[in-house]
């Protein structure tokens, strides 16, 4: 841990530095027992204008729509729906969600636009970057784009988890400086407040790991403890693309104003020293894996301390199908994943070809697009 001044120190230095950044909003914020928070998202937009107004790019990652669907609909808040229900209260309640910026943010001189992902939005590589080329438009042209999962559409392999962690993506997408995380909790403590006394807010964190991981359990939030834990991981993949997080109360008016004046409020977390570049945060954050190689220990060693390609001789065995260009992990003899890479061979390939040296590769298959199973530039080691 660091100091508290060593904190503010930093805090204020990321804050001052931040030019390009984005700010993810949860339901627990943006609603109330009547529907959508107007005074919320009143305060909301007032703040993101401000940041808009001192030169900075913002983007808005907005849940709220099922709710306002809710609110619409008059369904009762806590009445169980289906997967179904909820992507038809998602369809009523955008346009809702969206009037009510709209009207917001032009009471500001303001113009939003409106985009909505899917997970395969991003997997796919050309469609990724279309995305972060709309992005970088909409800045130029001063407009800020409010982002939202296209909950009508999106199914269980297609979903980013939560708007959490698609707020993280959208962040190493177009290589934000900060992302902030406005929810109903004042931040992380050292232990539980209502039964340890000694339990003192944590200002800044230099390194999600394990210890601060299980303080997730000391967080008393209507979202419970696997919302908390989901800001956590979204905090700590912004950190390997070169970001700074926060996490804080957003209902309180100004909370944006008061982050960016220097006031001690919520909980910092500090970027990774060592930056991992655009295209391999895409591959070890954003895809998801469709198999798994197991490796002997020298192309471990390969890939963990010399930065090597993976050659077919170094894999054991092969496991999960998948095609050519999908992302795989590989694993070490304990089946522990060690890296994650885009695959040249598809699993039936792999299989025929592993253990056996780059050589024979044409005389197995009858052809041979690459001496490696895996290039160097396509594999993001994991754990050392």
């Amino acid at each position: 841990m660091i100091s508290r001044d060593e904190g503010l120190y930093y805090r204020q230095t990321l804050f001052d530095k931040a030019r390009r950044i984005v700010v993810k909003v949860g339901s627990a914020v943006l609603t109330n027992e009547n529907g959508l928070d107007q005074h919320v998202i009143e305060h909301l937009a007032h703040d993101l204008s401000f940041l808009q107004d001192t030169g900075r790019e913002v983007i808005l990652v907005s849940s709220g729509a099922v709710a306002a669907g809710r609110r619409k609909m008059a369904t009762e808040s806590r009445t169980p729906v289906s997967m179904r229900e909820k992507q038809a209260l998602a369809a009523i309640g955008q346009s809702c969600l969206m009037q009510t910026y709209e009207e917001a943010f032009a009471r500001h001189g303001k113009t939003i636009a409106q985009i909505l992902l899917t997970h395969s939005d991003l997997a796919k590589r050309d469609r990724y970057l279309n995305v972060r080329n709309t992005l970088l438009t909409l800045f130029r042209w001063h407009v800020l784009p409010i982002i939202n999962e296209n909950d009508t559409v999106s199914v269980k392999e297609l979903r980013f988890g939560d708007n959490d962690m698609l707020g993280a993506y959208i962040c190493n997408l177009i290589e934000a400086d900060m992302f902030i995380c406005l929810t109903d909790v004042i931040g992380l403590y050292t232990g539980d407040p209502s039964r340890d006394p000694q339990a003192r807010p944590l200002y800044t964190v230099p390194e999600v790991n394990e210890e601060i991981e299980q303080m997730v359990g000391n967080v008393t939030s209507s979202l419970g403890t696997g919302g908390m834990r989901s800001k956590i991981k979204a905090a700590k993949l912004v950190a390997s693309g070169g970001g700074s997080s926060f996490i804080g109360p957003g209902k309180q008016n100004d909370i944006l104003r008061r982050l960016f004046s220097g006031e001690l409020i919520g909980t910092f977390f500090l970027p990774d020293k060592e930056r991992i570049k655009s295209r391999k945060r895409w591959i070890a954050s954003v895809l998801k894996p469709h198999g798994r190689l197991l490796l002997d220990d020298g192309a471990c060693r390969a890939l963990l301390d010399k930065g090597k390609s993976l050659l077919p001789s170094g894999i054991v065995s092969v496991e999960g199908e998948f095609g050519v260009g999908e992302a795989v992990y590989c694993t070490d003899s304990r089946g522990t994943p060690i890296a994650v890479g885009l695959i040249n061979y598809g699993s039936i390939e792999t299989r025929k070809i592993m253990g056996r040296h780059s050589r024979h590769i044409e005389e197995i298959l009858g052809y041979r697009d690459s001496e490696e199973v895996m290039h160097r530039d396509n594999i993001v080691v994991l754990h050392r």
